[in-house]
């Protein structure tokens, strides 16, 4: 249908404080109009919201639809095409949940956002960062130490995942490269990780003039870079050479947060990733090197939240689930809510992570012009966050780019 308008319902998104009775009008996938007034149309269908919340498509400005197991290890025995099928399955379940919008923070190509886009899977809109960049040994290093080869980027789904590349000059053409290849933007990794095999945590990957160089090339292309990142070290380098986001940011201390804040930056937290593999992880297959590094992690993510909402560093929102994890990915929502309020959290998963994406005013929000990106709750998520979990239950219509993914209303 062509023109949309719903009735019945309140309007939320992060410029008001709470939901307001109202009405929208949706042609050709955007909102044409938004009233607290009775808004008349001759064309448009008519959606009787039964009393419930109308508010923006979720987003998710951390996740990997490519990675189908937490073992990233076992990625190498997976074929390209099965990647595919297994990602297309992740992102229709990902739209099921409210999430309109994604970030792929690696793995993901410029082919699965075109089919995305032409309904050939059925998932949200994306924004893809192809490749991430990782020195020799660094997080997106999955080679055990007796490896000594690259892995093809074509010749299983470990591949796709990242690519190694070091000093000056190398960076440069691999940033280059993924931006030829219509990554979004550029993701690099600057410090260690909970799931890569060889380097700790606390371990400062990339040296000034390399990071300099790939924020260089991603200024260049009228995008910018996001840095996985643990420590507040790794962060404050990354962040004064010009890094846009810090993903995860479990470690960064008060300071790091104020220059964050003080250059600009995000901080896109990812919670969820922490709880579900401290709780499943072992069983799942997660390696016991990995679970020893999640112990100086997952506590502190929390914390770290309250240090950049205390310096006023925006705060996104993300998942960063791996394989059935996802199932998970509305928990980083109560998560969150322990550092910040319901609304606060809300913002940072519509209005800031749309800020992030450099959609602000198209995604994220609900007013005239934007994309008719929506969600209809059975409740208002603002006094509980978990009706926006158990898989959707409470989403009574999903709305994307004005066509339904799910409408149960008459």
């Amino acid at each position: 249908m062509n023109s949309v308008v719903f009735r019945n319902i309140s309007v939320w998104d992060a410029n008001r404080d709470e939901p307001v009775p109202g009405e929208v009008l949706v042609e050709s996938g955007v909102i044409k109009e938004v009233s607290e007034d009775h808004i008349r149309s001759a064309s448009a269908h008519e959606i009787n919201g039964g009393g419930g919340v109308l508010i923006p498509g979720l987003i998710d400005c951390h996740v990997h639809v490519t990675l189908s197991d937490i073992n990233l290890r076992n990625l190498a025995a997976i074929p390209l095409t099965l990647m595919s099928a297994l990602a297309a399955k992740n992102m229709k379940e990902t739209l099921m949940r409210g999430f309109t919008t994604i970030r792929d923070c690696g793995g993901a190509d410029q082919g699965l956002a075109i089919a995305s886009e032409q309904g050939l899977f059925e998932g949200p809109r994306m924004f893809v960062s192809g490749r991430a960049l990782t020195q020799t040994g660094g997080h997106g290093d999955f080679r055990l130490p007796t490896e000594s080869h690259e892995y093809s980027s074509t010749a299983s789904a470990v591949g796709p995942q990242s690519r190694i590349a070091d000093g000056v000059s190398e960076v440069r053409k691999a940033a280059r490269d993924e931006l030829r290849r219509g990554a979004d933007q550029v993701k690099v990794m600057v410090s260690g990780g909970v799931a890569s095999p060889t380097d700790p945590i606390d371990n400062i990957q990339y040296s000034r003039d390399e990071l300099c160089a790939i924020v260089e090339e991603a200024t260049a292309w009228h995008t910018y870079v996001a840095a996985h990142s643990y420590t507040a070290e790794s962060s404050v380098v990354a962040v004064e050479c010009g890094v846009r986001t810090i993903e995860h940011g479990n470690l960064i201390n008060q300071a790091a947060a104020e220059l964050m804040a003080a250059r600009g930056s995000f901080l896109v937290p990812t919670l969820a990733t922490y709880d579900v593999m401290d709780k499943f992880g072992a069983e799942l297959g997660l390696p016991q090197v990995s679970i020893e590094k999640l112990q100086r992690v997952k506590d502190a993510g929390i914390q770290a939240v309250e240090h950049c909402r205390k310096a006023g560093t925006k705060i996104g929102f993300g998942s960063d689930l791996l394989g059935v994890q996802r199932e998970h990915q509305s928990l980083s929502f109560p998560l969150q809510a322990e550092a910040q309020t319901p609304h606060q959290v809300m913002t940072s998963a519509t209005l800031i992570n749309a800020e992030i994406l450099n959609q602000s005013g198209y995604l994220g929000v609900i007013s005239p012009g934007s994309a008719a990106d929506i969600l209809i709750v059975d409740g208002n998520p603002l006094k509980d966050l978990g009706l926006l979990q158990h898989q959707g239950k409470y989403l009574k219509a999903i709305m994307k780019a004005g066509r339904f993914a799910k409408c149960e209303l008459d």
